[in-house]
C-alpha cells in the first residue's frame, strides 16, 4: 500500500488511471456491469529468484516455488484444507474465484522455459523502491507485464513480507515481491515458529495486484474508511498474530472483524478466504486493465473452434467467455487507455485555465 500511496502523491497518470479502475470497479460492485467469464483463468508466472551470493539459501529449491503454486491454486479457488475454519456466518461468503495460476512454459521469445530466472546479486537486502525489478540496480528484469505475472522473490529489509503493484502502475514495476522466507511452504519458509510459512503472503499481494484493499481500508483506525467491497465489514485496522471470533471494532458486531480474510494481516494459519464481493473486483481487474490475460487464454480456444469446427471446440471456448465477450474485453481494455489520456488532458486544461466542455472531459464517469 505504502508504493500504492507513493505513487498517488507523485503521478497525475497514475491518479487518472486509478480513478478510470476504481469507476470500473464500482460498476460490477452495483451489478451495473457482470462478469464475462464463464470459466478457470490460468496466470502465466514468471519467478524472479534473486539471492545474495553469500546467502546461497535464498537461491530457494524449485519444491518451495512449487509449494507456492500449491497454496495460491487452493486459496484463489477456496479449495484450501482450513476453508472449513471460516466462521459460519461467513461461509455462504466464501468465494471461488476460478484464477489460477501456472508457472510459465514459453518465454518471451517463444522459447520453452520452466518459468524460473534465477539472479545472483551483491545486494544484502531490498526494500519496496523497487530495486529488486531492475538488473541495473541488483535485481531481475521484468517479462512484459501484460503477458506475465512477475513475481519476486528475494531478501526484503525492515521486516517486510511483501508488496505488490496495484492495476495502473508502470508496467517495470508491476508484479509482486516475496520475502524468500514468506514464500511458500517448504525451504526456507520452514522453520520452527514462523507464523508467515503458510504461503499467504503471495496470495496477500496477488489479491493487491488484482485490485483488493486491505480489509480496514488503511485508515489508521479512524472507521471512516473501507476496503470498497460491501460484504467485508467496515473494521477499525489490521489484525495480527490469530485473533478469536468475534473480534468487535467499528461497532460491527455482533460478527466484528473478518479477519479470516486474506487481506487482512493476520498469520497464514488465521487466514482463510475471499468474498464474493471481492470477486467481482478481482473480475473488474481481469475484464478492464488485466484483460489482457483473459483474452490470452481465451485465444486458443477460439483457435481451436475455428480449426476443428466441433463442438469441442465450441465448448472450451464457451468456458472462458461467450461469443463476441472477447471483442468486447479488447475494446474495453482499448477504451481505458482512452479514458485514462482523457483524464489527463482535462486535469492539464484545469491547470491551463481552459474550458473543460463536453470534448475535454471525454465523457469519463466519475
Amino acid at each position: 500500500m505504502l508504493v500504492h500511496r507513493e505513487l498517488l502523491n507523485a503521478s497525475m497518470t497514475y491518479r487518472a488511471q486509478r480513478s478510470v479502475i476504481e469507476n470500473r470497479a464500482l460498476q460490477y460492485e452495483l451489478g451495473r456491469r457482470t462478469s464475462a467469464r464463464r470459466g478457470v483463468i490460468t496466470i502465466p508466472v514468471v519467478v524472479h529468484v534473486v539471492s545474495n551470493r553469500n546467502h546461497p539459501e535464498q537461491d530457494i529449491s524449485e519444491e518451495q516455488i512449487r509449494s507456492q503454486f500449491t497454496v495460491l491454486n487452493q486459496d484463489f479457488r477456496a479449495a484450501n484444507p482450513d476453508v472449513d475454519k471460516v466462521p459460519d456466518v461467513w461461509k455462504p461468503l466464501v468465494a471461488d474465484t476460478r484464477i489460477e495460476f501456472r508457472l510459465a512454459t514459453q518465454d518471451p521469445n517463444g522459447d520453452p522455459t520452466d518459468g524460473i530466472v534465477r539472479v545472483v546479486t551483491d545486494r544484502t537486502g531490498f526494500d519496496h523502491r523497487h530495486g529488486v525489478k531492475s538488473s541495473a540496480t541488483g535485481g531481475s528484469d521484468p517479462w512484459p507485464s501484460d503477458q506475465y505475472l512477475n513475481m519476486w522473490v528475494c531478501q526484503l529489509t525492515g521486516g517486510l513480507l511483501g508488496y505488490a503493484a496495484f492495476p495502473g502502475q508502470p508496467p517495470h514495476l508491476d508484479g509482486v515481491v516475496i520475502l524468500h522466507s514468506a514464500f511458500g511452504t517448504t525451504g526456507t519458509a520452514d522453520f520452527p515458529g514462523n507464523p508467515f510459512n503458510g504461503g499467504r503472503t503471495a496470495t496477500h499481494e496477488i489479491g493487491h495486484w488484482l485490485n483488493l484493499f486491505h480489509v480496514w481500508g488503511d485508515d489508521d483506525g479512524a472507521c471512516t474508511s473501507d476496503d470498497k467491497v460491501v460484504d467485508t465489514p467496515n473494521q477499525a485496522d489490521a489484525n495480527t498474530g490469530m485473533p478469536r471470533f468475534p473480534r468487535i471494532t467499528c461497532n460491527n458486531g455482533p460478527n466484528g472483524d473478518m479477519f479470516v480474510n486474506y487481506m487482512d494481516y493476520t498469520d497464514d494459519a488465521g487466514m482463510f478466504m475471499f468474498t464474493k464481493g471481492q470477486l467481482a473486483r478481482m473480475n473488474a481487474c481481469l475484464e478492464g486493465p488485466r484483460a489482457s490475460f483473459l483474452a490470452a487464454a481465451a485465444m486458443p480456444a477460439l483457435a481451436q473452434e475455428a480449426t476443428v469446427g466441433s463442438a469441442a471446440g465450441a465448448e472450451a471456448a464457451e468456458k472462458f467467455v461467450s461469443d463476441g465477450d472477447v471483442e468486447r474485453l479488447l475494446h474495453d481494455s482499448e477504451r481505458l487507455t482512452v479514458e485514462v489520456l482523457n483524464d489527463i488532458r482535462a486535469v492539464l486544461d484545469t491547470v491551463a485555465g481552459r474550458p473543460r466542455g463536453r470534448e475535454a472531459r471525454g465523457g469519463v464517469r466519475r
